[in-house]
């Protein structure tokens, strides 16, 4: 929406961008005032005024739709060839022995660490997919929603919005098999998670614009009898590890006769306000019935490539009109553009083509990227207020890095495909999230402090034992 700067209110920040991704497309010489945590105003065609912020270019925030905030304090760690074939479930041994560590305090470090890692990176919110509920022995605390509390305080030290789901985790494997020792932190029984859902809520009351969900871990994990009720304890967003490997499409045949996507849309009603994370294994079958949903497909092309998880059969998914978005997982390396790049280049790579993840012909597929980011981010992380950039939504703007030797006249589109596909670190240069700015010169304002905290836990951490 464009007004004119007669009637325009006094907002408290001005920004002036030389071009910014409005709802309505990309507009020139872009001033937009924020007040009380909003988009106030917005006027196109205008000049920068004194006082104002001044950058090149402005887009909307993204969502990133899937994280495992502690996981930041072991990337690197599991880097070492083991004595056999690595997998995603020899790496999920390093990560039983580094959770096996962690307490509320040191939990909260990390997780600030993560969350502005995510903000320097395009990122303004997170869906925290939370399954570390327990003390060190797999007894509750006294305060069940102990380390819920801890996630909703790195998000409000750090300023990102936040989408917390906590995580049901009930088996070690199909058809209700005893859980593990190494997952006794993680483990909860139905009524133990419902008081579980009712703390974290208020847990996460401090913040502005936090959004509760839940998180049915996985059907290994979930009896079909668990998933119904579990689901059914919150209006909010579903998210579910669904198809990540190999053996565990083989595992749930073995065990059910059907695929896991097959059988999760069997068992319960998948709908919009589904999120299923990875669906990497998937029939053609499978696939038409996820797009047909409208559910999104909660894709994680680092973590997937960094655990050899296999690649998102995305051609068909798009063709078919399927909805995705990006999350960072198992955060070893944390950024959007990264995470799109990444996400495109392995569709070339098994495709044997470019630009695959391009809507039309002629369309530049970092647009086409970003807005599809946009939306099903948004979408999995239950926020329907503050992505966008349109007077009335929330304010979480970023101004991308306009690098050394970068084309200023350079616009719309063609800015995108730059940031995605042809930059290097430092890609953001400014975040704003809820009107105020979280990042400044491509670092979280309180970078040195956050940093030197978590460099102070995980050398605690990392002192009682090797990784």
């Amino acid at each position: 929406m464009t007004v004119d700067a007669q009637n325009a209110a006094s907002p408290e920040t001005w920004l002036w961008f030389e071009q910014a991704l409005l709802d309505t497309g990309w507009a020139q010489s872009v001033r937009i005032g924020l007040r009380n945590g909003l988009i106030d105003v917005i006027l196109t065609g205008a000049v920068a005024e004194p006082g104002d912020h001044i950058h090149v270019t402005g887009v909307p925030g993204l969502s990133n739709l899937h994280s495992h905030a502690f996981q930041r304090g072991m990337a690197g760690l599991a880097e070492a060839r083991g004595p056999s074939r690595d997998s995603f479930w020899t790496w999920r041994e390093t990560m039983y022995r580094f959770v096996d560590r962690l307490r509320p305090d040191e939990v909260a470090a990390i997780a600030a660490m993560a969350f502005a890692e995510m903000l320097e990176g395009g990122f303004t919110r997170v869906a925290e997919f939370h399954y570390l509920h327990h003390d060190l022995d797999g007894q509750p605390y006294g305060n069940v929603a102990e380390m819920a509390e801890a996630i909703a305080a790195a998000a409000a030290e750090t300023g990102i919005a936040l989408t917390l789901l906590p995580v049901f985790y009930a088996h070690s494997g199909f058809g209700g098999a005893a859980p593990a020792e190494p997952q006794r932190r993680f483990v909860n029984d139905l009524n133990g998670f419902h008081r579980l859902m009712q703390a974290s809520e208020r847990a996460i009351s401090i913040l502005p614009d936090g959004v509760i969900g839940v998180a049915p871990h996985s059907l290994r994990a979930v009896t079909r009898e668990e998933l119904g009720v579990v689901c059914g304890m919150t209006r909010g967003p579903v998210h579910i590890h669904i198809a990540e490997q190999v053996r565990e499409v083989d595992d749930c045949l073995v065990w059910s006769g059907a695929r896991p996507v097959d059988l999760l849309f069997d068992t319960v009603e998948v709908d919009r306000r589904w999120c299923l994370v990875h669906a990497t294994h998937m029939s053609a079958s499978e696939t038409w019935r996820l797009t047909n949903s409208g559910a999104v497909a909660g894709l994680c092309p680092i973590t997937e490539a960094n655990l050899g998880d296999g690649i998102f059969p995305a051609a068909a998914y798009l063709a078919a009109g399927g909805v995705w978005g990006v999350g960072s997982d198992s955060n070893v390396l944390i950024d959007a553009a990264q995470e799109l790049r990444m996400l495109e280049y392995s569709q070339r790579l098994g495709e044997r083509s470019r630009n695959v993840m391009a809507d039309e012909a002629g369309g530049s597929t970092g647009g086409a990227m970003f807005r599809a980011a946009l939306a099903g981010g948004a979408q999995a992380a239950g926020d329907s207020v503050s992505h966008g950039l349109a007077v009335g939504q929330v304010a979480d703007l970023v101004a991308l890095a306009n690098e050394s030797g970068a084309d200023e006249r350079v616009f719309g589109d063609v800015r995108l495909d730059q940031w995605i596909f042809a930059s290097r670190d430092r890609r953001v240069d400014a975040v704003w999230r809820r009107g105020g700015q979280v990042v400044r010169n491509g670092r979280h304002v309180a970078h040195a402090e956050t940093t030197r905290r978590y460099a102070r836990v995980l050398a605690r951490i990392l002192d009682l034992g090797n990784a």
